[in-house]
């Protein structure tokens, strides 16, 4: 992972909400539905976060019909792992 990227990763996580929804996401792939029951947010607002965290890489969307399914990128949540263990070891 670039630099940028992480720059990306770290902007997108660092809303509170997004965090809580990564949090979330670790446990399992959701339905928007369950998000929005979660947040009691609108689906307008739910869909900004969401597109944040898919542009930095760190959710991929499945679409069913009227529903998204959200989950985690395991390979983007993978570099990111990477990049904390080069910072604990000096390398970034």
């Amino acid at each position: 992972m670039d630099k940028e990227q992480f720059i990306l990763c770290m902007k997108a996580l660092g809303d509170k909400t997004r965090l809580e929804i990564f949090g979330m996401l670790q446990r399992g792939p959701l339905c928007a539905c369950k998000l929005l029951k979660k947040f009691s947010m609108t689906q307008p607002t739910l869909s900004y976060h969401m597109r944040l965290l898919s542009e930095a890489g760190l959710v991929e969307t499945e679409k069913d019909w009227k529903w998204s399914y959200y989950s985690i990128n395991k390979e983007t949540a993978a570099e990111l792992e990477g990049y904390f263990a080069g910072v604990r070891k000096g390398e970034a």
